[in-house]
């Protein structure tokens, strides 16, 4: 590609605000040129805040103007596929929001779709990208625990005061999320597993719907074993008492422990003792991810998070959440 990416962007909701659409403006070589939603007034008025130079009154038009060279797709995930094929078919790179769809079907669909073409995908697990995670991932290739053995994933929140009134939520909405939260948040963790312990190859799950304060499930576990023999387990509940947020990885020699959402430090255990890293993620979480898109796109270089290792972690939510 050209030396500058004008990018427009498809959605303009809370995600948008600080975690990823000032990254766009702000990575060197790109330019978030224009952005649209459902409501035009709210796009007018996101554009004007983050002087964003175009605003388009639907997504055809967005994805079709000469004046936009690649599509980030910010919207709830029932509708990824709908836009993923249009831009697929206007032959533009594509970066969407996780999960990259509702349903592995969905998933192979879109890949299949820009696979066809030779059209770059990328999915937003940023977690990828992020200097504390890839300090975890340094651990485990060096040996700092020995062989990997195990790793547990246990993340719990108390029900929120949306869920207990009933209100539309589009995260609880099995249509939009089977899994409801665990759709939206373990999706995250379930991917960075995946990059730092390599594809998984024997899933399973159990799930269901504790609360009945929506349609979609709000309690989880799961087993799995990676292709690599490294076994795993976890448990997604949200409607605990408090938020609980830990991953313990068992070595051979030692232990790392670290929270996939809060900014906690990564603990390394071993026979020498106790070692503690503090890394803080950036003020725009996506911006080392939307750094890793630039660096693909003008310099070829592979970014860690496409649309084959999304896909992949949809056949993982899957498996989990089959009945």
């Amino acid at each position: 590609m050209e030396k500058q990416v004008r990018w427009g962007m498809i959605g303009c909701g809370a995600v948008t605000e600080v975690k990823s659409g000032p990254a766009y403006q702000q990575t060197e070589g790109f330019v978030l040129q224009g952005v649209t939603r459902r409501d035009i007034a709210l796009a007018e008025d996101y554009a004007k805040r983050h002087n964003v130079p175009m605003v388009f009154k639907t997504a055809d038009e967005l994805i079709a103007s000469s004046e936009i060279d690649a599509v980030y797709i910010a919207t709830p995930p029932d509708s990824h596929l709908e836009l993923a094929l249009k831009v697929a078919a206007a032959g533009k790179p594509c970066c969407i929001e996780k999960p990259l769809a509702p349903t592995l079907a969905q998933s192979e669909t879109i890949l299949e779709a820009f696979n066809c073409k030779n059209i770059p995908l990328y999915v937003a697990y940023y977690r990828r990208s992020l200097l504390r995670f890839n300090k975890i991932k340094s651990l485990i290739d060096s040996g700092e625990i020995g062989q990997v053995r195990h790793v547990n994933w246990h993340l719990s929140k108390a029900a929120s005061e949306q869920d207990r009134s009933g209100d539309y939520n589009w995260r609880t909405d099995k249509a939009i999320a089977p899994g409801g939260y665990f759709d939206d948040l373990a999706s995250h963790g379930l991917d960075l597993f995946g990059y730092l312990f390599g594809d998984y190859e024997h899933v399973k799950g159990l799930a269901g719907n504790q609360q009945n304060l929506y349609n979609a499930f709000d309690a989880i576990t799961a087993c799995w074993q990676h292709k690599n023999g490294i076994t795993g387990s976890g448990s997604w509940n949200f409607g605990g008492f408090s938020r609980f947020d830990v991953v313990t990885v068992y070595g051979e020699k030692g232990e790392i422990s670290f929270s996939v959402f809060d900014e906690q430090a990564i603990t390394v255990v071993t026979d020498e003792g106790e070692t503690q890293y503090n890394i803080e993620n950036p003020v725009h979480i996506q911006q080392h991810h939307v750094e890793n898109l630039a660096a693909a796109l003008l310099n070829s270089i592979e970014h860690p998070s496409t649309g084959n290792s999304a896909t992949h972690t949809s056949w993982v939510m899957e498996q989990i959440l089959q009945q």
